[in-house]
């Protein structure tokens, strides 16, 4: 039996149950039997628009959410950093935190500009951690180790939102 198109339309015998679909044939069954319609429940419809609408809008929160729960690892971390070692290492994990920030807010903005005319992300976010491993190699006063520790904070703060989020 050769199918024509799928047929969607509310629920003539009540709008609110859902959505019916049906399938139309050209050719009737033997003994003029149809095939019976599927209804899918109305909770389930709204969800579809709700997802292209509120989109842009989750995803906006979630960045910062993100950049907020970095911010707040962060400030954590170096206040732990100030008082089990000393303030120089501490100021080393704060830049290189600061540089986490950035290197997180370059990727979100990168991403965002997806579907814009961009096809791929932009790059220029990994100048963060090399111009971090250049100052760290050319100012004393910067300790790298705490500095590219500092700097990969923002992985814990995203696994912590993660959890957070589910």
């Amino acid at each position: 039996m050769p199918l024509q198109a799928i047929s969607v339309s509310p629920s003539e015998e009540a709008p609110s149950q859902g959505v019916k679909l049906g399938l139309e044939s050209r050719d009737e069954p033997p003994g003029g039997a149809s095939l019976p319609a599927a209804t899918i429940p109305a909770a389930a419809t709204p969800i579809v628009s709700a997802v292209g609408s509120n989109g842009m809008e989750d995803y906006a929160r979630l960045k910062q959410r993100l950049i907020l729960a970095t911010l707040i690892v962060s400030a954590a971390a170096v206040a732990v950093t100030a008082l089990v070692f000393d303030l120089p290492t501490a100021g080393s994990v704060l830049v290189g935190a600061l540089a986490g920030v950035l290197y997180l807010w370059l990727l979100a903005r990168s991403v965002n500009k997806l579907g814009n005319g961009s096809k791929k992300v932009s790059k220029i976010q990994l100048l963060v951690p090399a111009v971090l491993v250049l100052a760290g190699s050319r100012f004393p006063q910067l300790e790298l180790l705490p500095a590219i520790l500092g700097f990969l904070l923002y992985k814990p703060a995203l696994i912590l939102q993660a959890l957070f989020d589910s």
